[in-house]
């Protein structure tokens, strides 16, 4: 599809088959495509599981839209904060989304490739690196047929072993990597973290309703940490059908 102007918003272009969503964070807004990818609770409560301090530099490896770099700036007080993305169309958005909220002193969208970030950026050049890497791989899920959304769901152009790689190279020491993933993976996660020498030290489950399996895990790891991982107490989604849990609503800004 062609991108037609729809509009000027503050300035900033939003083309006809995209959507200006309120974020509910100092009044902050971001672009997306439905038709392409659109962020989940996922990247969501990853920032709000991620901490970062007073004028530490942050990493998002395969940022899409730039909803996580965006997110934590609201939320913290990180010096700068800036998005990897391999699609050309999702990095677009996310320096419009960046130029919108009037954030182009501390954001920064690169376009490029997890597997090629050590020679985008200095090595052990960030305090903190967060990802929501694609979670399925070989046959686990049906494909979308769809570019993007093959792409954020499935380990097409990247797999977790190269983000792990990119977070042990780029990270320096003592510096915490932050994820999302599935659970039925957490084996094979925890062992490729420990393998680049990325120690596990805190963990938590997400659980859509209190008498459901966890969909989610969130985890995060230190470059170069001793061996000892708090598991933090689960989290609860939804109350009821269409209810959050209050913890959902505190880290939605609701």
């Amino acid at each position: 599809m062609t991108n037609e102007i729809s509009n000027t918003v503050d300035g900033v272009t939003v083309y006809r088959q995209e959507r200006l969503d309120e974020l509910q964070r100092n009044g902050y807004r971001i672009i997306q495509n439905p038709e392409k990818f659109c962020f989940g609770m996922d990247a969501v409560l990853l920032s709000g599981f991620a901490k970062v301090r007073e004028k530490e530099a942050v990493l998002d490896l395969g940022t899409g839209t730039g909803i996580i770099p965006i997110l934590l700036e609201a939320k913290t007080a990180a010096a700068h904060l800036t998005g990897l993305e391999i699609q050309e169309e999702s990095a677009d958005m996310a320096r419009r989304s960046v130029r919108l909220n009037r954030l182009e002193n501390k954001i920064d969208i690169v376009t490029g490739d997890i597997k090629e970030a050590d020679a985008l950026f200095a090595a052990a050049s960030f305090d903190v690196l967060t990802c929501n890497p694609p979670y399925m791989i070989g046959q686990h899920g049906l494909v979308n047929p769809e570019g993007p959304k093959a792409i954020a769901r499935h380990e097409i152009l990247c797999t977790f072993q190269d983000v792990a790689s990119a977070a042990a190279k780029l990270l320096r020491p003592g510096g915490r990597f932050y994820l999302v993933h599935r659970p039925f993976r957490l084996a094979e996660i925890m062992t490729t973290l420990s393998q680049y020498k990325l120690e596990p030290k805190r963990m938590q489950l997400v659980y859509p309703f209190v008498d459901k399996e966890p969909n989610m895990v969130l985890l995060e790891a230190v470059r170069g940490g001793r061996s000892r991982m708090q598991v933090e107490k689960p989290l609860i989604v939804y109350k009821e059908p269409g209810v959050y849990m209050p913890e959902i609503y505190e880290i939605y800004g609701y």
